[in-house]
């Protein structure tokens, strides 16, 4: 489902990551552009020294030598050309040499070469654009902005890409396995006013889920305290002050012909259009599961299936089908649809 963008941080020795390896920190408060530009989509990575004294060489080496997706030809050499093409830079846009010394604190930028990937079939369908919005059908399994192993495999990058547009930015979040509008601003100059939109929730969003048929009725409201800790893959319901809460608006009967052809045999079906009230990170997916109705081709809920197991022709059927808001630029009422039917979205060009 959709969310606020979030602040990534990661510890390793001498460093703290403060952003993900070209990924893009969109709450924090800028001053202006990176002293590195976009390149080619993605972001310098921005790495701050926590450890020190340390040698520039020695610092971005180490922060190179042990991410855990490595491109094979980052190496020595590939390091010492960002060196000699003054890559590798401070805050206020000084060229580091291999042997400037880093005190505590001392910020410094670079790029990666992100490592290969595994192509995402689907197109990007392109909803609306206007001057400040881009808006899209994201499909399943592909992350809306650079993390971890999916770097150039984004919707973010893709369209980046695709558009010549480097300032293209998401002002909110869809899961990687969930399919549907998401929304991009054009411009760094109403980057702000959107990304709040979302981050305040005052936008409406409907979603459309394919899971077994049970007797659920629609008004059906679920509350639920939902946790999830970094770096685990399953969020969990606790016991606590509510933090979560979803909307049944309908459930329909489906044909569940076109769902065995991809998943093989299964129960009655139905579609349950889905509401939520708050934005908890897998919220959508955790409440179908405490209901007894696990969204059909979630490889997390009830049980973790294995990455090296994954199927891009087999998807999640989540799907993010309708969002409205008041303009926070124009002032004028947004309403954008995805414009294919929810038993199709998931084959756009396998």
């Amino acid at each position: 489902m959709t969310a606020p963008i979030p602040l990534e941080k990661k510890s390793m020795t001498g460093a703290r990551i403060e952003l993900k390896s070209m990924g893009e920190r969109i709450v924090q408060k800028r001053r202006g552009a990176t002293p590195l530009p976009i390149r080619d989509g993605l972001n310098p990575t921005q790495a701050r020294v926590s450890e020190g004294p340390i040698s520039t060489w020695n610092f971005v080496h180490n922060l190179i030598s042990t991410q855990r997706h490595r491109h094979p030809d980052d190496n020595e050499q590939a390091l010492r050309a960002r060196f000699d093409a003054n890559e590798v830079v401070t805050q206020n846009g000084t060229a580091l040499s291999p042997d400037s010394i880093l005190d505590n604190n001392a910020v410094v930028y670079f790029y990666r070469i992100p490592a290969p990937e595994v192509p995402v079939p689907y197109d990007i369908p392109i909803l609306f654009e206007d001057e400040h919005l881009l808006v899209v059908d994201k499909p399943p399994f592909m992350a809306t902005m650079p993390r971890a192993r999916h770097i150039t495999e984004t919707a973010t990058v893709r369209l980046r890409r695709s558009t010549g547009n480097n300032e293209l930015s998401p002002a909110h979040r869809l899961d990687r396995l969930t399919s549907g509008i998401l929304v991009f601003t054009k411009d760094r100059s109403v980057r702000g006013a959107y990304q709040t939109l979302f981050a305040e929730r005052r936008v409406n969003k409907t979603y459309e889920a394919i899971a077994p048929l049970a007797d659920v009725s629609p008004g059906t409201l679920w509350h639920s305290r939902m946790e999830k800790t970094p770096g685990e893959l399953q969020g969990r319901i606790v016991d606590g002050e509510v933090n979560a809460i979803t909307e049944v608006a309908d459930v329909a009967p489906v044909d569940k012909a076109p769902y065995e052809a991809l998943h093989g045999p299964l129960p009655d079906l139905a579609k349950y259009t889905l509401k939520p009230h708050t934005g908890k990170t897998h919220q959508l997916r955790l409440h179908m599961l405490q209901a007894g109705i696990p969204i059909i081709g979630d490889p997390i809920y009830p049980v973790i299936f294995p990455a090296e197991a994954e199927d891009m022709r087999v998807p999640m059927h989540l799907t993010a089908t309708h969002i409205s808001f008041t303009d926070p630029v124009t002032g004028v009422t947004r309403e954008f649809s995805s414009q294919l039917p929810l038993e199709t979205h998931h084959l756009l060009r396998p």
